[in-house]
């Protein structure tokens, strides 16, 4: 056998190389891909154990949305009735209170709802005449409702001549609104 020139050693190097170039790419390739996936391995690990505790207590958050359901039919109208049915409700039962009262209702009128997060605002425009004790006790009654009706406003006038031997009797523009929850 003879020894390998020069030549044939530089020949037998290149094609060494060129044999190990396609597995130090692949070498390459595999150890990229996997410092890629651990990384996005340990950006889901949070989110994963997170997860799992929001599983684990699903039951106690099914318990709680119950509860809040429960708390949020005192204050607001359901899903189930309609906007029309809750306004006009609404002012039947402002109209119900004021005349028990003692007011004499001039009109009432049930105002388009408006969008306001997650809710129907039914706004309501009342006006009503009486004396100001009666007014009282009106307003008095008025935050024991469920579903809640709020005031959003009160403009009183005057109605009439002041007469020293007669209680004076005031004129009421009331501003109300109920919260009727949004059909999903």
């Amino acid at each position: 056998m003879n020894p390998l020139s020069r030549r044939d050693w530089g020949i037998l190097a290149v094609t060494v190389i060129v044999c190990l170039l396609p597995l130090f790419a692949l070498g390459t390739y595999v150890s990229t891909r996997y410092t890629d996936g651990q990384d996005q391995l340990s950006r889901l690990e949070p989110r994963f154990a997170r997860l799992l505790g929001l599983q684990a207590s699903s039951e106690k958050m099914d318990e709680k949305i119950a509860q809040m359901e429960q708390r949020m039919s005192t204050f607001v109208y359901p899903s189930e009735v309609d906007a029309t049915q809750a306004g006009n409700d609404a002012q039947q039962r402002v109209r119900s209170i004021l005349s028990t009262a003692g007011l004499t209702v001039v009109s009432s009128q049930v105002l388009p709802a408006k969008m306001e997060q997650g809710f129907e605002r039914i706004t309501l425009s009342v006006r009503a005449e009486g004396e100001l004790i009666h007014l009282q006790a009106a307003l008095a009654v008025l935050p024991s409702l469920t579903p809640v009706i709020l005031v959003d406003g009160i403009n009183i006038q005057v109605v009439g001549l002041q007469r020293a031997d007669k209680p004076q009797r005031l004129g009421t523009e009331l501003k109300l609104s109920v919260l009727h929850r949004k059909p999903a």
